[in-house]
């Protein structure tokens, strides 16, 4: 049974009685996280999550006797079994989990591809060092003045102010090929921005991505979230499926209560939202004004998930990660047309070093994506359209990898509109909005954000984000 409490919060009248000590609004990464971290602290917590998976923008689902990860092409911030220093090693601590339950593989090797152009990088740095200090050898001074400014910025201060990334880097890079290619993966993973990046995130995603490298568990997402729920429970956590909130309860600048989809109320003394500032402000009674203090993304993708017959190793594709890009000059925005083929993602699940070998062969190609296109469209046209945007993505991406159409098996995509309807993202914005709320204060005084919009990115960014704003305003605070 959930413990009790009073809230203390400044009501007029008498005291609430509360059923919990915090209620969490989404049970993806960040809210599982900062669900284990209150519970270990023997706080009565209850995630509650709309639909009957859980994950949100990282999720999983069986179709055709077939298991997909949605959105997890690798975990960022790997680190070796026994690392004590790290976002993962901190990570696990915090959590009081162990480096098998993630058992995560580190990656063969990933590229980023422009006209004429390769940068090799794996989970040892020196090797994208050397390609940068090779292949662009009047810029290697800079980078290495590029990295001292790296690692000099407090990356994880909260208060700290925004800045421009590109703006960092065309001080100390002076050829704007390089400035494009080290950017195009670093936006394509965590930028909300057209263009651009805080520079904040930028350092995030750099040290994530370059310093520390990919890594996967066999059995993909699940693992994780299946190791999260599983402590959550231990520990004495509540979660709730099937458990929408239809709008957040409030009074005298205070959060009093969720309701549910089907009309059930639910009290508590605190309440912790992932599902976005705009959308969580959305459910607020009375926020018009708050509102409009900031605005959805614009930076959606869609994604073709090709199951193979073969593993891709047998068509000579062994890279983990590509990411390509068809000029120099790398168009990261919302796209005129429907999918922007330009560029892209592709990943291949099978390569990263396992012990024993996944069962199915798998290639994923991630494209922009313009979210108002793919909304709007009526259903027979929605799925006509899939099919022949289907067919211009793996064309894009042919000029990149082997031609493994022989080979496929079966198809599946999604698109903005799918990740709207999973994850409640204003116009399926995969990374939120541009204005990141780095403390994780709303206007009312016992309601906080993490996740997507307080800023930290990737899988153990996003669980390290519920962790932080946890620790900040529901421990530490009390």
């Amino acid at each position: 049974m959930a413990q009790r409490d009073f809230c203390t919060s400044q009501f007029a009248g008498p005291a609430i009685l509360v059923s919990y000590h915090t209620i969490i609004i989404g049970a993806g990464m960040s809210g599982l996280a900062a669900g284990i971290r209150l519970a270990y602290f023997e706080k009565s917590v209850c995630v509650l999550e709309r639909h009957t998976t859980i994950g949100g923008l990282n999720s999983f689902y069986r179709l055709r006797n077939r298991n997909h990860d949605v959105g997890l092409h690798a975990v960022t911030n790997y680190a070796i079994p026994g690392t004590t220093t790290g976002p993962l090693s901190k990570l696990l601590r915090q959590l009081r989990l162990t480096w098998e339950d993630f058992s995560l593989h580190p990656q063969n090797y990933s590229k980023t591809i422009f006209p004429g152009q390769t940068l090799t990088f794996t989970n040892e740095f020196e090797v994208l060092l050397n390609q940068v200090v090779d292949q662009f050898p009047q810029q290697a001074d800079n980078f290495r003045r590029l990295l001292r400014r790296i690692d000099e910025h407090d990356e994880l201060n909260l208060s700290i102010k925004l800045l421009s990334a590109r703006e960092v880097l065309e001080g100390e890079i002076s050829d704007p090929l390089l400035i494009d290619m080290l950017l195009c993966p670093l936006m394509f993973y965590g930028s909300p921005t057209p263009y651009d990046m805080d520079f904040s995130q930028f350092v995030i995603m750099f040290k994530s991505i370059y310093y520390q490298g990919f890594g996967r568990p066999l059995e993909g997402v699940r693992r994780i979230l299946r190791k999260l729920v599983r402590k959550f429970k231990s520990l004495g956590g509540e979660l709730k499926l099937h458990a929408g909130v239809r709008s957040i309860l409030t009074k005298n600048g205070c959060a009093t209560g969720v309701v549910l989809d089907d009309g059930r109320i639910l009290e508590a003394r605190h309440f912790l939202s992932t599902v976005g500032s705009v959308e969580t402000l959305r459910l607020c009674q009375g926020s018009d004004v708050q509102i409009n203090q900031y605005q959805p993304g614009e930076i959606s993708f869609v994604e073709t998930i090709f199951s193979l017959d073969r593993h891709p190793s047998q068509i000579g594709h062994n890279e983990t990660i590509i990411f390509y890009n068809d000029s120099s000059k790398f168009y990261y925005e919302n796209p005129e047309h429907p999918v922007d083929v330009r560029s892209g993602i592709i990943c291949s699940p099978n390569n990263f070093q396992y012990d024993t070998p996944l069962v199915d062969g798998t290639i994923r190609v991630t494209a922009l994506a313009n979210p108002d296109y793919w909304m709007k469209l009526p259903q027979d046209d929605y799925v006509a359209e899939k099919e022949y945007w289907c067919k211009k993505i793996v064309e894009s991406a042919l000029r990149y990898v082997p031609d493994f159409r022989p080979y496929v098996v079966d198809t599946d995509m999604f698109t903005p509109r799918t990740i709207k309807k999973y994850t409640g993202h204003v116009k399926g914005c995969v990374y939120g909005s541009p204005e990141k709320i780095r403390n994780g204060r709303t206007y009312l005084n016992n309601l906080f954000l993490c996740g997507t919009d307080q800023g930290f990115l990737g899988i153990i960014g996003a669980m390290l984000s519920g962790i932080t704003i946890a620790n900040l305003h529901l421990i530490k605070a009390e």
